[in-house]
């Protein structure tokens, strides 16, 4: 098995680097690329030994459907779909192939609206209690940013210290090296003041990362992610009913978004906080609580016929 997986890399090395190297000039993150590459090696292992010239739609879709009975859902399908479409395209600007077969495979119809996972004020309170030790100024700031920032773990990993300005704005590199200005709120730049100080000072003099490790480099999205897990273990020790509630780092994300919601926050600004491309991934967040539904439905209950001078609680089956 492990000499198939060297000979398929070895039929296929140019085009990896080929790949490899346009997504460099692209200006795509390290995250993107890794996992651009991971699901590629992938697909070429399913289509080895054939001539990528060779391959059309028909074996792509064999290899989603293999996907799908291993059981990958229609996020993850559609994930590895993107990555098979950006490489044939990497080779058809390189000029090595000249038709990009998976450009006409459709996606899968993802559930809409779905509700995600977020945290209540009061449990976001509790999660930062216990935040103590050594690197609680760098934690404290960490998750901070996301739970109050809406920021992604890997624009956190990409801060850097220029990117905190005097007046508390923070300048932050977001998906498709979009930039966005985020103001913070005064308590939130004080967090941020306090991490820049007790700021570990890097092994290379020109680290210029705003959270750096215990080894003096810059902190990886890896560790940014054990930070948030921690904290959650912690949380769920004082929390038993949030025992079967799966938390990750990007929950906190969905948690300030609710947030903002919940205070009235228009979407466009929303979109623009959360550094949304599209309208529509903003949109989620306007489901996440049935109580402004419930409100506004209650405003109109005076009105319904019948029911105007009567007291609806007699009314009411039992």
């Amino acid at each position: 098995m492990a000499g198939q997986k060297h000979n398929v890399m070895d039929t296929y090395e140019s085009e990896l680097r080929l790949f490899s190297m346009w997504m460099k000039n692209r200006g795509m993150t390290k995250a993107t690329q890794h996992a651009y590459l991971c699901d590629t090696r992938s697909f070429l292992h399913s289509i080895y030994p054939a001539s990528l010239d060779e391959v059309g739609k028909v074996e792509m879709m064999g290899y989603l459907s293999q996907a799908r009975e291993r059981g990958a859902g229609d996020e993850s399908r559609n994930r590895k779909l993107s990555s098979i479409r950006t490489f044939y395209k990497s080779l058809v600007e390189m000029d090595r192939l000249h038709l990009n077969p998976a450009a006409v495979i459709a996606k899968s119809k993802q559930e809409k609206n779905r509700i995600p996972v977020y945290l209540e004020e009061d449990q976001l309170e509790a999660l930062f209690e216990p935040m103590e030790g050594k690197y609680a100024a760098r934690n404290m700031a960490i998750l901070c940013l996301m739970a109050y920032a809406g920021l992604r773990v890997g624009e956190i990993h990409r801060l850097n210290r220029q990117d905190l300005t005097q007046d508390g704005s923070l300048h932050v590199l977001g998906k498709g090296r979009k930039w966005r200005i985020i103001p913070l709120p005064d308590i939130l730049h004080v967090h941020m003041r306090q991490a820049l100080e007790e700021r570990i000072e890097p092994n290379k003099s020109k680290e210029e990362a705003f959270f750096v490790s215990q080894f003096g480099r810059r902190l990886s999205i890896r560790m940014i992610q054990a930070i948030a897990e921690e904290m959650f273990a912690k949380l769920k020790q004082k929390n038993p009913d949030l025992h079967a509630k799966k938390l990750s780092s990007h929950k906190l994300r969905h948690s300030f978004a609710t947030m903002q919601i919940r205070s009235g926050t228009d979407i466009r600004t929303l979109q623009e906080l959360l550094g949304h491309s599209s309208i529509e991934t903003t949109q989620i967040y306007t489901h996440v609580d049935n109580k402004q539904l419930k409100h506004a439905m209650n405003n109109i209950s005076g009105k319904i016929p019948g029911l105007r001078h009567r007291d609806v609680r007699e009314e009411m089956p039992t």
